[in-house]
C-alpha cells in the first residue's frame, strides 16, 4: 500500500524544494498545509514542480471572528493533552509580541477552533503515515505537528544539529531518534586532544554570524523591498489574522519608530553594560535569548519570561557569587534591542551584572562557576569548557550527566547545588559528539535559507511576494545537489520506520 505523506509549507522554502526531490526519491502519496500571504499562493496554487493529491491553504479556513466554542475547545484538549492556552499565550502574534493588534479573548479561541477543527478535517480525510516538516516555529505549526504526535503519525523533522553544518531528521526537535543513556558510558573512539579548538571551530554561532552579515544586510535590497511595498496592493490585514492592524502607514511608520529606538538602546547599551568581568569573583552565568523566538515561546513556554527567570536566579544565588547576565548578540539586528525598562530592571538587582552583547562569551565560559540557559545551546557549549549547566527546555542534549534538566523554578536553589559539586568529564562530551555526528548528514540549512531569502525575498526584506515557476525551477536546479540529499535522508529515515514497524507487526 502506497505511503501517504503530508507538509507543512510555509515562507521558508525549504520543505518546498525538499517534496520536489522527495517525489524522485520515493513512491507516496503527497499532501500539503500551506501556511502563506497573499502573494504567492496563486503560484502555489498553479505549480506544476510537485505532483500533490490535494493541498489545503490555512488561512482559507481561520476565520476569527465568530463566537467561539469554548466546549469544544475544551474536549479538545483532554483527548489531545494539548493546552491550548499556553500555545495562545506564547505566541508571537496572538500575545504581547504584536504591536500592531490587540486580539480579544474571543479572537483568540475562535482563532484557535478554527485551527483544531481544520487540522482534525485534514488528518482525518488524509490519514497520513509521515509528516515531513522543518522545526516548528509558530504556534499553528507547532499545533499541528502535536495533534499528528498524539494521532500516532510518524514524525519526521529535520533538525539543525547545532554543530558545524549538519543536521539530522528525527521524531522530536533537537532529540536524536533512539539514543540511549547508556550509549555515553561507552569510550570515546577518538579523544580530541584540544576540547576547546573543536569547539571554536564548529560552534553554530559562527555560522548564525555569517548568515546574519548576509541577510537583510543590503540596503539597495531594503529600498527595492520598500518599494514594492508602498507601491503594491495586498488583502492580507482582512484575510490573515496575523497581518491584523497592519496598513502600509502604520508599517512605514513603526519602522522608522524602531530605528530610532534602535539606536536610542544601543547608545544606552554601550554605556550601562559590563564590558568584562572582576577577576576572582565567583559567578553563575546566563545569556538571554533572542527573543521573540522559538527556544523559549515554545520549547520552553513557562520559562518565557526572561526577566523572571533572572529574578528568580538572583533570590537562590549561594553566598559570594553574583549572577552575570549577557544579553544576545543578534538581539539588536534580528529583532531590535529590548526595550531599556528590561535593562534597568535587571541593573537595579545588586547581586546581578549585565553584560554588553560583544563581550566575549568563551571568557565567560571560562571563568564561570555554572551555566544556566533556559533553552540554547549555551548549557551544550559550557561542556566544551568543563562547566555544568542547568536547562528547563527539554533537549537531547541534556544526556550529557553534566546538564540538569530543571521542570521549575522551586528545583533551581537544589539545581545550582549539585551542579557545582559536580566533576565534569570530557569523555561525555567526546561521545555525544560521536553519536550526533554518526546520526547526522552534512547540509548547511543557514546558507540556504541565506540563498532562497536573496532569491525570492528580496535580501530577506519582504516575504509577501509574487513566486515565478521558472525562477522556482532554476533555483531547485541549482540546489540539486544539497537537496537531493536530504530529500534521500528523509527516504531513509521513513525506511527505518518501515522496517521497525514490520518488526512490530512480526511480533
Amino acid at each position: 500500500m502506497t505511503d501517504k505523506v503530508i507538509f507543512w509549507f510555509s515562507a521558508d522554502l525549504l520543505p518546498f524544494c525538499i517534496s520536489y526531490y522527495f517525489q524522485k526519491n520515493y513512491n507516496a502519496d503527497l499532501f500539503g498545509i500551506y501556511d502563506l500571504t497573499d502573494k504567492p499562493k496563486r503560484f502555489f496554487e498553479e505549480q506544476t514542480l510537485t505532483k500533490f493529491n490535494k493541498t489545503w491553504f490555512f488561512f482559507d479556513h481561520i476565520k476569527s471572528m465568530h463566537k467561539p466554542n469554548l466546549e469544544y475547545l475544551k474536549e479538545f484538549e483532554e483527548r489531545y493533552g494539548i493546552n491550548l492556552q499556553e500555545l495562545a499565550e506564547n505566541d508571537r502574534i496572538l500575545n504581547r509580541y504584536n504591536e500592531y493588534y490587540n486580539f480579544s479573548s474571543d479572537e483568540i479561541f475562535s482563532i484557535l477552533e478554527d485551527e483544531c477543527r481544520f487540522f482534525e478535517m485534514v488528518l482525518n480525510e488524509v490519514k497520513p503515515d509521515y509528516f515531513i516538516t522543518s522545526e516548528t516555529t509558530l504556534q499553528p505549526h507547532h499545533l499541528f505537528y502535536e495533534i499528528c504526535k498524539k494521532k500516532g503519525i510518524k514524525i519526521t523533522m529535520l533538525n539543525h544539529a547545532n554543530w558545524k553544518t549538519l543536521c539530522y531528521i528525527s521524531q522530536e526537535r533537537h532529540k536524536i531518534d533512539f539514543i540511549k543513556k547508556e550509549e555515553l558510558e561507552e569510550e570515546p573512539k577518538e579523544e580530541a586532544k584540544d576540547i576547546l579548538k573543536l569547539f571554536e571551530e564548529s560552534r553554530v554561532s559562527n555560522f548564525h554570524k555569517k548568515y546574519h552579515n548576509v541577510v537583510k544586510k543590503s540596503k539597495s535590497s531594503l529600498i527595492t523591498a520598500a518599494l514594492k511595498f508602498i507601491f503594491s496592493t495586498s488583502n492580507n490585514s482582512r484575510t490573515h489574522y496575523t497581518y491584523f492592524g497592519r496598513n502600509k502607514f502604520r508599517v512605514l511608520c513603526k519602522e522608522i519608530e524602531d530605528s530610532i529606538k534602535k539606536n536610542a538602546r544601543k547608545k544606552f547599551i554601550d554605556e550601562n553594560l559590563c564590558h568584562g568581568f572582576t577577576e576572582n569573583e565567583k559567578f553563575i552565568y546566563l545569556p538571554l535569548h533572542q527573543e521573540p523566538e522559538r527556544s523559549l515561546l515554545l520549547a520552553a513556554p513557562k520559562f518565557s519570561n526572561q526577566l523572571e527567570t533572572v529574578k528568580e536566579i538572583s533570590k537562590i544565588l549561594p553566598e559570594n557569587y553574583k549572577l552575570y547576565v549577557k544579553e544576545h548578540p543578534t538581539q539588536g539586528p534580528a529583532r531590535n534591542w529590548r526595550d531599556i525598562k528590561f535593562y534597568k530592571e535587571i541593573l537595579k538587582l545588586k547581586n546581578v551584572r549585565l553584560i554588553h552583547p560583544d563581550f566575549d562569551s568563551k571568557l565567560l565560559f571560562r571563568n564561570c562557576e555554572l551555566v544556566i540557559s533556559v533553552g540554547g545551546t549555551s548549557s551544550f557549549e559550557a561542556t566544551f569548557f568543563g562547566k555544568p549547566s542547568l536547562i528547563f527546555a527539554d533537549l537531547g542534549y541534556a544526556i550529557i550527566p553534566s546538564i540538569i534538566k530543571l521542570n521549575s523554578y522551586s528545583e533551581l536553589q537544589q539545581g545550582i547545588a549539585d551542579c557545582l559539586k559536580m566533576k565534569i568529564e570530557p569523555k561525555f562530551v567526546l561521545k555525544y559528539l560521536e553519536i550526533l555526528e554518526r546520526n547526522s548528514f552534512v547540509f548547511d540549512i543557514l546558507d540556504f535559507e541565506a540563498s532562497y531569502q536573496n532569491k525570492f525575498y528580496v535580501n530577506g526584506n519582504l516575504v509577501d511576494v509574487k513566486f515565478h515557476e521558472i525562477d522556482m525551477r532554476q533555483f531547485l536546479s541549482e540546489h540539486k545537489a544539497e537537496l537531493d540529499i536530504v530529500a534521500k535522508e528523509f527516504v531513509r529515515k521513513i525506511y527505518q520506520f518501515n522496517i521497525i514497524r514490520t518488526n512490530e507487526t512480526s511480533d
